[in-house]
């Protein structure tokens, strides 16, 4: 089965750098959400209480993203293991200006985790494939 999401946000004039693009780390947050969706979306139905970060690969900064642009990133799992979820994530961005464009990509790991009864989060094996 084949798991993915989407979600979009619009550069705000307090999400630009001093060179007046899109601040770099802004764009890898945005994409670290859109990670985290499509983990929720693939956990459903387990004891699972969400994904966490475990790393952020192969980030590419392709072009500028301006502010008024719109940046939707597309998050599809692409493998999992006994807790992991690899997720590739493809930022695309477009404006009044500007045809639709891809600006940024990465590889985004996370884990999936459950909470124990102290209230502390340890990895949980969440025995799902996406074949």
């Amino acid at each position: 089965m084949k798991y993915s999401a989407r979600y979009s946000q619009l550069v705000m004039p307090d999400h630009i750098n001093n060179v007046n693009t899109l601040f770099g780390g802004q764009m890898i947050s945005w994409m670290d959400l859109s990670a985290a969706k499509v983990s929720y979306r693939f956990l459903k139905g387990t004891e699972a209480g969400g994904g966490v970060t475990r790393a952020i690969d192969n980030v590419e900064f392709k072009e500028p993203v301006f502010a008024g642009e719109w940046v939707t990133m597309d998050a599809t799992i692409i493998s999992v293991g006994r807790s992991s979820i690899k997720v590739k994530v493809e930022a695309f961005s477009e404006g009044p200006k500007t045809s639709n464009r891809l600006v940024c990509s990465a590889i985004i790991t996370m884990v999936s985790v459950i909470e124990e009864a102290e209230g502390k989060f340890v990895k949980y094996d969440h025995n799902k494939s996406i074949d």
